[in-house]
């Protein structure tokens, strides 16, 4: 039998609906504007990413753009598929539910895995990863959640009975939709533990980025907990399943987007900051050269003879030099010791007279 519709809805408008409209459960009206305006804050966003990306002085930040926009289109997906929550379950909105569930998150937690790789390199001032690296493995990351998804599906329907999601007990639903995200789970502390090591580093310019990595996935595990306890527990009763699941989609949505998406996008246009990153000629300081033969490097020290200069046969060879050596010219070497001899006066043989006088 078909109830009849709530006041504040029109007469016609199919039951399924009814949540979207009916001031009796006002919960739905506020979690649909709070999604509604999550959605358009994150194609504000998507809007603001193109716009800048030409403004963007940092190379290593204009490499994680990308990714965040594949983020930004996750974070939509979630706010969007909060309607999916609000309509009651049917042969519809079931396979919606479980299918898409776990792909957004899968595909938000992949990219801050993939940023939160790429910090721990910069941090460290090692060679930073590069775009399609960054983004190979947000999208490598969330295929596994993607092909998991499939298989439960089509499985689980045999194909074509799309009404068993509502057919299924609340009990079995629920664990089975628990069961399936048990690998966005694995992506959540994963992200968690090396969103972690972004604060072990030399160049401290890079943690900012990776606390709010930090700050985001440590706020999506407790929401996940809270959720995931009260799905299993029967104590509040399969009539608060949509408003649970429904929430965790708006609450951690907008995590992503005020712990995340707005922080970093405060960062996108700085200056490049050459504190943030080893120095050029680091590889050509004496401390890092190999030498080439001959014995420890003694240019500096005062007991070696002149100013560095080390004479290996009939060539000196100073350190750090160009390539050619000067030679040393091979001379007679004379070992007399020489002797002390009276000039020859110019006066000698002077009489002081003329010649034939």
């Amino acid at each position: 039998m078909v109830s009849p519709a709530p006041r504040t809805c029109r007469s016609d408008l199919d039951p399924r609906y009814h949540r979207l409209c009916d001031t009796a459960e006002v919960w739905g009206i506020v979690l649909e504007a709070l999604a509604a305006l999550g959605a358009v804050t994150s194609v504000a966003f998507l809007l603001a990413a193109v716009a800048l990306i030409c403004k963007v002085q940092d190379s290593n930040r204009r490499k994680v753009l990308p990714t965040q926009f594949l983020f930004l289109l996750g974070v939509l997906g979630i706010f969007g598929l909060t309607f999916a929550f609000l309509i009651r379950l049917d042969g519809g909105t079931g396979p919606t539910r479980f299918f898409l569930f776990g792909i957004l998150f899968s595909l938000c937690f992949s990219c801050l895995l993939a940023h939160a790789f790429n910090l721990t390199q910069l941090v460290r001032g090692r060679k930073p990863l590069s775009l399609l690296t960054i983004l190979g493995l947000a999208v490598g990351f969330s295929l596994v959640q993607d092909v998991i998804a499939v298989e439960y599906v089509v499985l689980t329907m045999n194909r074509t009975n799309t009404e068993i999601f509502s057919e299924l007990p609340a009990p079995r639903r629920n664990e089975d939709f628990v069961m399936l995200l048990i690998y966005v789970l694995i992506l959540m502390a994963l992200t968690f533990l090396v969103s972690f090591f972004t604060f072990c580093g030399s160049f401290p310019g890079w943690r900012r980025h990776g606390v709010h990595i930090y700050l985001t996935t440590l706020l999506s595990i407790a929401i996940w907990v809270a959720w995931i306890t009260l799905l299993l527990t029967p104590t509040p009763g399969p009539e608060w399943d949509d408003t649970i699941l429904s929430s965790v989609l708006v609450a951690n949505g907008w995590v992503f987007l005020s712990v995340y998406v707005a922080p970093e996008f405060q960062l996108l246009t700085r200056q490049r900051n050459p504190l943030d990153y080893p120095m050029e000629d680091a590889l050509c300081k004496p401390q890092l050269m190999k030498q080439s033969y001959g014995v420890e490097n003694r240019a500096y020290s005062q007991e070696e003879a002149p100013q560095g200069v080390e004479e290996l046969g009939d060539t000196f060879y100073a350190p750090y030099s160009s390539h050619f050596q000067l030679q040393n010219r091979i001379l007679q070497k004379d070992f007399s010791i020489p002797r002390a001899q009276m000039q020859a006066s110019p006066y000698n043989g002077y009489e002081g007279r003329k010649e034939g006088s």
